[in-house]
């Protein structure tokens, strides 16, 4: 069964970048489409981002301009460049992809900004 693996999350100052992968286990996965997802302690999961098969891409108010969706078809994997990142940052964030009408997720991967 295909995974998703996230990869990129960790610990960084107030100001500083991140950029996030997610990654399909199986060369023969296609990636149609894409989203980003965050959840907070004591918060409800969020929209981030949003990368449609046609390449278009859609963002939360509180990250436009800050962050960005892209993907590498070849590689079978998607990404989320963080910058300017602030404590309100800090959550779990999660992938979900949807390949050939089927819908994965990834394992989550943690972000903490300090202040």
């Amino acid at each position: 069964q295909v995974q998703l693996v996230e990869s990129g999350g960790g610990l960084v100052q107030t100001g500083g970048s991140l950029r996030l992968s997610c990654a399909a286990s199986e060369i023969s996965f296609i990636i149609w489409g894409m989203t980003w997802y965050r959840q907070a302690p004591g918060k409800q999961r969020e929209l981030v981002a949003r990368l449609f098969a046609g390449g278009s891409t859609t963002y939360a108010d509180f990250v436009k301009g800050r962050f960005t969706v892209s993907r590498d078809n070849a590689e079978n994997t998607v990404y989320l460049q963080m910058n300017a990142l602030n404590p309100e940052d800090t959550a779990v964030y999660y992938c979900n992809v949807v390949s050939e009408g089927r819908f994965y997720w990834g394992q989550g991967t943690q972000v903490t900004v300090s202040s």
